[in-house]
């Protein structure tokens, strides 16, 4: 037998069977069962009929331990607080809507778009951005610092 092709025995099986309906993905499979691909541990959950289960989010599905992740950030330096300004009001008092949007103005949305209150920021963009300096460093924010955002809004 070649070693790319390990043979499924009873116990492995058993093994994909109650990590697939933990909710683990066929990667985190392979890499769990060890010495299988992630299309041959497709193929056998198919093969076993098994496809049809709950797909949990992302969040909620187990972790399954990897190589730990070397950070290349040694020192974090918090972002100072994002300061966000009024939406600039237009000549003839009103605010930047689709219709008077362009691309000199921020395309932050703010409101309801189903509302007729839905208008945009419209401050100056900053440079290669649709949105100005405080909309920008909010859209691009790190996935980091929006988990911790997250977290400490539901406490």
């Amino acid at each position: 037998m070649e070693p790319s092709h390990m043979s499924w025995t009873d116990e492995r099986v058993e093994q994909l069977k109650s990590l697939w309906t933990e909710g683990l993905s066929a990667s985190q499979i392979a890499r769990a069962l060890g010495g299988v691909t992630r299309n041959a541990v497709i193929g056998k959950v198919h093969r076993l009929g098994l496809a049809g289960r709950a797909t949990p989010t992302r969040s909620d599905r187990p972790r399954v331990p990897s190589a730990p992740r070397v950070s290349m950030r040694a020192h974090h330096v918090p972002e100072p607080p994002v300061v966000e300004e009024d939406p600039v009001i237009l000549e003839d008092g009103s605010h930047a809507t689709v219709l008077t949007i362009n691309d000199r103005m921020c395309r932050w949305p703010i409101g309801d778009p189903s509302e007729n209150e839905f208008h945009f920021c419209g401050r100056k963009p900053k440079a290669g951005s649709p949105y100005c300096e405080a909309h920008a460093r909010k859209a691009y924010q790190p996935q980091q610092q929006q988990r911790r955002d997250k977290g400490r809004m539901a406490s």
